[in-house]
């Protein structure tokens, strides 16, 4: 009888945090499905890196499919279950977004609706998708979605970013009502940062000014995320409807 091995979707995974949440679950022996929306040889060479820490933690070599997904367009988001093709699957990962900038006064219905429409309406539709799938996991703790919300959507939010708080909000919402809907066979949680991967061209002043408020005194990395993503996944049985902070305590300050 061959043993079907455990697999992992997880969306936008060309690099950061993605990538780290691949790594992580290859690690734990899984197979993958990687979404990207522009960096094709990033997302390369993250089933690179994956499959050699599959084989450094003793695991054969995982089976990782490639399926490209823009989060934005829904009719690709759609189609998106029939490109990935059949077979199981026992965790969905919804790390892929977008972090956009935009000055009050200056926000369209454009770019309220891109954010809502790839922080939210996707994951939605996506899970609602491949629930039959989770379902079915044989995992023991059940299928789980992981979603990667944000600290300050719960709390301390920043200006120029009304839009993206307001979407990433909305998918704090979205876990706890498809935990509702979906258990007791699949357990949604979501990982909420605060930094851990600086945004390209930040300020240095704000950066600075940002981790001198973290308690444990350093910014998050790309590995403690996927840390959390894992442990949610896999080894959180009981946990289900839960955003769990992962801000070094930023959020007490």
């Amino acid at each position: 009888m061959v043993q079907v091995r455990p697999r992992s979707l997880v969306t936008g995974a060309s690099r950061r945090v993605g990538r780290a949440i691949a790594q992580s679950l290859a690690t734990a022996g899984h197979d993958l499905v990687l979404t990207w929306r522009s960096d094709g040889e990033g997302v390369r060479e993250t089933a690179r890196l994956a499959a050699e820490s599959a084989r450094s933690a003793g695991h054969p070599v995982p089976d990782v499919r490639l399926v490209p997904l823009d989060l934005d367009d829904l009719a690709e988001v759609a189609s998106f279950p029939d490109r990935v093709g059949p077979g199981p699957l026992d965790v969905l990962v919804h790390n892929a977004s977008l972090y956009e900038s935009r000055a009050f006064g200056a926000v369209d219905a454009a770019h309220a609706e891109r954010q809502f429409r790839i922080h939210a309406v996707a994951p939605l539709l996506l899970t609602q998708a491949f629930a039959p799938r989770l379902a079915a996991s044989v995992l023991p703790g059940g299928g789980a979605v992981v979603m990667l919300g944000d600290l300050h959507a719960a709390g301390r939010p920043y200006a120029r970013h009304a839009a993206y708080l307001a979407s990433k909000a909305a998918l704090h919402s979205l876990v706890e009502s498809l935990a509702i809907e979906l258990g007791p066979k699949i357990r949604v949680n979501a990982v909420a940062p605060g930094v851990v991967a600086w945004p390209d061209g930040v300020d240095p002043a704000m950066r600075a000014s940002y981790e001198s408020k973290i308690p444990l005194g350093r910014p998050g990395t790309p590995e403690d995320a996927a840390e959390c993503v894992r442990w949610l996944a896999l080894d959180a049985r009981y946990v289900t409807g839960a955003i769990l902070p992962l801000d070094g305590g930023r959020r007490l300050k």
